[in-house]
């Protein structure tokens, strides 16, 4: 069984698909996220898509 996302605020599972990228506090790090933003209430899920401090770009 298949499990589908679900926005933990208004229980929505259509989501639109966005690309992120945070620097850390001191800026050695940057952080890859994917975000899910639910379309009925605009709740936004973070997914981490790892790091490295050799992500520069």
């Amino acid at each position: 069984m298949e499990q589908q996302l679900a926005c933990p605020l208004c229980q929505g599972t259509e989501f639109e698909r966005q690309e992120s990228r945070q620097d850390s506090k001191w800026g050695f790090t940057s952080h890859k996220m994917t975000l899910m933003i639910c379309l009925q209430c605009r709740y936004v899920l973070h997914f981490s898509q790892g790091h490295s401090v050799f992500d520069f770009d």
